[in-house]
């Protein structure tokens, strides 16, 4: 019966909104995490008609022993789709079991209504917007190359010519060098490739922050991942880092910090001290961290961007009475993030990052930080579009800034149009340590970043000085 108490705390977490499925599943004991996934996808797939036979055969009026709402769900998945509860002639079984006939029958009373003929009918079906992203494999670069990774799968009988050509098609991708994109179907889970950590399953748009943070390539380099698990942008950051210099990832929770652990082993990450303590519990003074250059954020947020095949099948979480207040509370504690970071002595850029599409999770925490007590006296400003992923196109919302212009400094990813899940991207850098482009600030004026405005600049120029 615990397996049913577990999945029923997993579907509590994701009412409260306390993350997503993925991320909340990843708190779950691995022994047991498979099954109780798969309870969990497949009660949510049909969550709307089982609870409209769980309040029809009256359930939890009667059976007092039966708790919560998400506690009958999972029970009555399994006796009316599952072949039966897994469990012990126990008195909770034994309630469920009193009204076996009555719930079979209002099940049955469902179909009639809705007019299907089968059960999977009445499950809910795929965001369509997922199956415009592609399955992307980011190639561990700590364990091999990204040309030995595709010298392999062309082995295995795929197509270097794009993931939505064929099957077997697949790409190399045009902003994140190590990121290859297959047909959406492709499953990696069960690989070999994956399981040895030679391969990471990550979105595209969750490469961005650690691409454009830049850790130095250096010995010397010392960078902290603040919110680390399950891990994915560490193992990135690592990567990106050649295994050299130190990498301090955070992670608070107990649980979480198994699953991050594990990944980095996994993915033979030997730079990365893991750490589970809360990083704004951490002194920035600290001799231990004081000479950190580098800060990754991804705080919590509402996950409101995410529309896999996971997380479409939650309600969808736009801007309703009731979560103006939480989107608030996440903002306060992101914006937290971003002033605590901004006070470590030696830190010169710093990527928050959110998987969220809302404003008030993005542009306004950035017109917030920007605006502190933390970014005045540390100098911190945007890095310019030239230095944040200059061919990305889609850009952060003017008219959410404070200084509009400020908005192409920031990177937006669009569900549903730019084949990946929607994500925010912004990079605070220190006074003049920008890398790879000039500071862009309200009223300051930039240099251009494109190479052929600047060359007719300098031939005006010359032409100017020379009939002078």
């Amino acid at each position: 019966m615990n397996f049913y108490f577990d999945a029923a705390t997993v579907l509590d977490k994701l009412d409260a909104k306390q993350g997503s499925i993925k991320g909340v599943i990843a708190t779950l004991p691995e022994k047991d995490r498979k099954r109780t996934t798969a309870l969990i996808i497949e009660t949510l797939k049909y969550k709307a008609v089982l609870s409209d036979a769980i309040d029809a055969a009256r359930l939890l009026k009667e059976e007092h022993k039966i708790t919560s709402k998400n506690f009958a769900l999972v029970l009555v998945h399994d006796l009316l789709l599952s072949g039966g509860i897994q469990a012990g002639d126990g008195p909770v079984k034994q309630a469920v079991l009193r009204h076996k006939t009555r719930l079979r029958s209002e099940f049955q009373r469902i179909k009639i209504k809705r007019g299907v003929k089968s059960t999977t009918e009445l499950a809910q079906t795929d965001d369509s917007r997922a199956l415009l992203i592609p399955r992307y494999v980011r190639v561990n670069t700590a364990r091999w190359t990204t040309k030995e990774a595709i010298k392999t799968f062309i082995s295995r009988g795929f197509v270097l010519s794009g993931p939505f050509d064929s099957d077997k098609g697949f790409s190399q991708d045009e902003h994140i060098p190590d990121l290859l994109a297959f047909p959406a179907q492709m499953q990696f889970v069960n690989d070999p490739l994956y399981r040895e950590g030679k391969i990471i399953l990550q979105d595209k748009a969750s490469c961005f922050p650690a691409y454009v943070l830049a850790p130095p390539i250096s010995d010397d380099s010392v960078v902290i991942d603040a919110t680390a698990a399950p891990g994915n942008k560490t193992s990135h950051l690592c990567a990106l880092m050649g295994n050299r210099g130190k990498l301090f990832a955070f992670e608070r929770d107990r649980k979480r910090f198994s699953t991050l652990t594990a990944m980095l082993s996994k993915a033979h990450c030997t730079n990365v001290e893991a750490i589970n303590a809360d990083f704004l519990s951490i002194t920035p003074e600290d001799r231990k961290f004081d000479t950190v250059t580098h800060i990754l954020l991804d705080p919590s947020c509402s996950g409101s961007g995410i529309v896999n095949r996971l997380d479409h099948l939650l309600e969808a979480g736009s801007e309703r009475s009731g979560d103006i207040e939480r989107l608030n509370k996440l903002a306060a504690f992101q914006l937290s993030m971003i002033k605590h970071a901004m006070k470590f002595p030696s830190v010169t850029r710093i990527v928050y990052s959110t998987c969220s599409v809302h404003a008030v999770e993005n542009e306004h925490v950035v017109s917030r930080a920007l605006t502190s007590e933390e970014a005045v006296k540390g100098q911190f400003q945007l890095a310019s579009p030239g230095a944040v992923l200059p061919l990305w196109k889609r850009r952060g919302l003017p008219e959410e800034m404070d200084h509009p212009a400020l908005a192409s400094s920031l990177i937006r990813c669009s569900p549903g149009e730019d084949a990946t899940n929607g994500f925010f991207v912004s990079v605070f850098v220190r006074g003049s340590h920008e890398h790879g482009g000039q500071l862009h600030t309200a009223g300051t004026k930039r240099k251009s970043t494109d190479y052929g405005e600047r060359i007719e600049t300098r031939k005006r120029k010359k032409r100017k000085k020379t009939t002078s």
